[in-house]
């Protein structure tokens, strides 16, 4: 019964063999076709290769460039701006209604031609929040000569004028942004550093995908060799009666299963590589021959500089701070909008008017202007009580958020160097227990091949060869996903004692 059962298994094992090895072969060679190159490296030649050429690093180059630029716009509106303005011609020709001196209307044909030109300078006062501004402008009037008149010209000039227009009591949101702009430029350039550890960091996991797969398919070819091997034996023995069919039976399917194994992992490795691939950018086929980073780091993170650094170099840091002033500014707008508006404007100009351009500038008359405007809400029920209390509790919100977030943020690196000390050292017990594993499993092989064991021990310490391989690159994985997520939590290289804040010359 038992016989029955093995064979019937061995002959649905064996259907399930020709197709994976007929993909298997398929797979080998269309990838062997696509092969151009093979690219060997190890995990910081990839990382290295990652933030180079990555497009995740070029959306991130393009991103901080615009946040540049952005920046260099906001600079620009508290540094002076000149103008020259223009209307060369404004010509009319047409009958309008005219006010005559008594206050009567009367239809007249006008045929005249304006022109002027104008230079301004502007300044806004972040201080204040008000601007100032000077200009000098020059028009001329062109009357066509009509049947009741015989055409003129005339000018006006402004030589110089300035003026001013200050808001009293009122928010001044050029302050505001004087200190909220810095720090928003300042986080995307952290910002920037930290997508650049982001690439390092998602390299590493494509990196050991591949190594994993790579290691898989090394570890499936030598145990079909191996089952192969065992196979041809166990026949001979089996035709001298030295063993029993169901032994033989075992055998048999431990040497399908590695037939499949062997396709299997090939299709895993095509997969990760093609992952690796895209990532890093290289659009050509290529084969990954990735070393494993067995050599540890031999450096000691302390939890309070590890903390100390992230404080130093990290965004959020600086996301904190913004989020704090934006809020104190949201207060600050709400109060200014409620309750009494001032706004005084002045002018102060020399013009003077003539038939001639030289004339125009000779002994020029001054004018001035000053206004002082008022505006205060008699009744606008409750509105401007609740925008103050709608921002003061937002106020609140941001700082219990942020002190919550400061508290997460500094507990995660804490937590997650505590957690690297511990991983160096089960990568160490787990390479241990990898070559016990290993060299228990290559004299079980060779006891079984002289007789002395069944083939139920030989299986045992195949299974836990392989569970030791998998137990010692999960945790060298863990080891290196841990450091450089460190690295991308406080933008510091331990290794090499050195920051990573990275400063590009954007646009220059």
């Amino acid at each position: 019964m038992v016989a029955n059962v093995a064979c019937e298994t061995v002959k649905q094992t064996s259907i399930m063999k020709n197709i994976l090895f007929i993909i298997f072969l398929v797979l080998s060679f269309t990838f062997s076709r696509a092969q151009v190159d093979t690219i060997r490296i190890g995990l910081k030649d990839a990382v290295a290769l990652a933030q180079s050429d990555a497009p995740d690093v070029q959306i991130a180059n393009t991103a901080l460039s615009n946040n540049y630029w952005r920046y260099q716009a906001f600079l620009a509106n508290y540094r002076p701006q000149v103008n020259f303005g223009s209307t060369l011609p404004n010509l009319n020709r047409s009958i309008e209604a005219i006010t005559q001196p008594d206050g009567s209307d009367v239809f007249i044909n006008r045929s005249l031609m304006r022109n002027s030109v104008s230079v301004s300078l502007e300044q806004d006062i972040a201080l204040t929040g008000g601007s100032i501004f000077a200009t000098t402008s020059l028009q001329r009037i062109d009357l066509f000569a009509t049947n009741n008149n015989p055409g003129s010209v005339s000018y006006l000039s402004t030589p110089f004028a300035i003026g001013f227009q200050q808001p009293l009591f009122a928010f001044n949101a050029l302050k505001w942004e004087r200190q909220i702009q810095p720090l928003a430029y300042e986080e995307a350039q952290r910002g920037y550093s930290e997508d650049m550890e982001n690439a390092a960091y998602q390299a590493a996991q494509l990196f050991f995908e591949v190594l994993v797969s790579q290691l898989n398919l090394e570890a499936a070819r030598r145990d079909k060799i191996d089952a192969d091997t065992l196979l041809a034996i166990s026949r001979g023995r089996y035709e001298v009666g030295r063993i029993a069919e169901t032994e033989l039976l075992q055998i048999e399917l431990n040497a399908m299963n590695a037939d499949a194994s062997v396709a299997e992992n090939q299709l895993n490795l095509q997969t990760s590589i093609e992952r690796l691939r895209n990532f890093l950018g290289i659009r050509r086929a290529v084969y990954f021959q990735l070393f494993p980073p067995d050599d540890l780091p031999g450096f000691y993170i302390n939890p309070e500089q590890a903390l100390q650094y992230a404080r130093a170099h990290r965004s959020e840091t600086i996301t904190f701070e913004r989020q704090l002033m934006e809020a104190e500014r949201d207060v600050a707008e709400a109060r200014g909008n409620a309750g009494l508006e001032v706004n005084l404007n002045g002018y102060f100009g020399l013009s003077q008017t003539a038939s001639q351009i030289g004339d125009a500038y000779v002994q020029p008359l001054d004018q001035e202007q000053v206004r002082l405007g008022l505006n205060f809400p008699i009744a606008d029920w409750g509105k401007a009580r609740a925008q103050m209390e709608i921002a003061r509790s937002n106020q609140e919100l941001a700082q219990l958020q942020v002190a919550q977030e400061r508290v997460n943020f500094e507990r995660d690196i804490l937590i997650k160097v505590q957690q690297f000390g511990l991983l160096r050292n089960q990568v160490q017990l787990a390479l241990r227990a990898y070559e016990v594993a290993q060299k228990r499993l290559d004299i079980t092989r060779k006891r079984y091949r002289i007789g002395k064991i069944l083939v139920t021990d030989l299986n045992i310490a195949i299974s836990e060869e392989a569970n030791a391989r998998r137990a010692y690159i999960s945790a060298l994985r863990a080891f290196w996903l841990a450091y450089y997520d460190l690295r991308r939590l406080t933008l510091y290289d331990f290794e090499n004692d050195r920051p990573l804040l990275e400063r590009p010359d954007v646009g220059r």
